[in-house]
């Protein structure tokens, strides 16, 4: 049954991303806890936890409070609601300290989902993350990648692009179709 899965998933072209994208589909995510803000709180933040509920649609990001990652903050929590209801959750990752997270959480996620704090880069190395140049201030910091994480543990979409825009809409297209693709192999 999950040989038919997937091959749906290859003929829909659901199980693609672009070359570029550090992990690819079909390759197992690494499992990660990291400390974690959501609506100004810490928190403990576990992939594996994260992913008994559904899947998990993880965007790695530059800088808390920079242009594109606060446009990305908020498209993410304007489209939040519609990425519950395909059942899969958020959680954004940079290289920012916790308390620079804390209130990233607040003011530019709105409350709405968590970022991690990776200010070790642990999470981004693991990913394959690291952006090639440092930033402009010299800082190793996270490409803009985002992943949807299935429940099995395995990359469903990567995407690699400079575009916040096209993480929200793309990932959310790749979540709603792959629900509805469970959705059909269930009834079948």
């Amino acid at each position: 049954m999950k040989t038919i899965f997937t091959l749906m998933l290859v003929s829909l072209g659901l199980f693609a991303g672009p070359a570029n994208a550090a992990l690819k589909p079909g390759d197992i995510a690494p499992l990660f806890s990291a400390q974690a803000a959501l609506g100004g709180k810490d928190f403990d933040f576990s992939l594996a936890e994260a992913l008994k509920k559904g899947p998990v649609v993880l965007y790695f990001y530059p800088k808390s409070f920079t242009k594109g990652c606060t446009i990305e903050a908020h498209e993410f929590a304007e489209s939040y609601d519609n990425f519950a209801l395909a059942g899969a959750s958020l959680i954004g990752v940079s290289y920012d300290p916790i308390d620079i997270q804390r209130e990233f959480s607040t003011k530019e996620c709105r409350d709405k989902f968590p970022v991690a704090a990776d200010p070790n880069l642990s999470v981004i190395s693991a990913y394959d993350a690291k952006r090639l140049k440092p930033s402009a201030n010299g800082d190793t910091v996270a490409d803009r990648i985002s992943y949807v994480i299935l429940p099995d543990g395995k990359v469903g979409y990567a995407l690699t692009d400079s575009n916040p825009s096209r993480h929200v809409e793309e990932t959310l297209a790749f979540v709603r179709k792959w629900r509805e693709l469970k959705k059909t192999e269930t009834r079948n």
